[in-house]
């Protein structure tokens, strides 16, 4: 790692910006900045904050006490943490590079939070078909959601269902921006 602080991207499960009982922008970034975070910012209205910290601990404990003050305020929802640059390294990759998109509602990226128990796998496919897993990258799970019925498929339903752990996903395009926005290197 460089001398200077490291970007993260801190993504909450069940916010949506001004909706109750999630926060306004302005408490979610003073939960950061009050935590210790540097530059805290929210990116769009879906629970997702980019912020700068020392170190990866140090980013942990930031969103640890950021979730506790917003716990006090009457949010309580848990959220995946990682690191700006890994996702942009991640974007360059270009992982959907090659995958049929014919049919695809959307493609989605699926943060776990937490760790399922050991030899918990999850299937290429939910039940009802559309959900299909493209990868994993280090705790996120890439998928590709169809709209078979009146609503597209949910990836985070089918992790959480399988997995038994807490998820947030949000749309591959989300991930894409929030790269091209804050990544220290220029990813597309």
């Amino acid at each position: 790692m460089g001398a200077g602080p490291v970007k993260f991207a801190a993504f909450f499960r069940n916010l949506n910006l001004g909706r109750p009982p999630a926060p306004t922008r302005t408490v979610l970034e003073a939960a950061f900045t009050e935590a210790g975070a540097i530059d805290a910012s929210s990116f769009l209205t879906n629970g997702t904050v980019v912020f700068e910290a020392a170190t990866p601990a140090k980013a942990a404990r930031i969103l640890k006490a950021a979730q506790a003050r917003l716990r006090r305020d009457g949010f309580d929802e848990p959220a995946a943490l990682r690191d700006v640059d890994g996702l942009a390294a991640l974007v360059a990759s270009d992982p959907l590079a090659g995958v049929a998109m014919d049919d695809v509602y959307a493609p989605c990226a699926t943060f776990l939070i937490g760790t399922p128990a050991d030899g918990v796998s999850l299937p290429s496919t939910n039940p009802k078909g559309d959900v299909r897993v493209v990868s994993w990258h280090d705790g996120m799970l890439l998928s590709l959601t169809y709209k078979l019925g009146t609503s597209p498929g949910s990836p985070n339903a089918f992790v959480e269902r399988v997995l038994d752990v807490p998820a947030t996903t949000r749309v591959w395009n989300t991930v894409l921006r929030l790269v091209r926005k804050h990544a220290a290197t220029s990813a597309s």
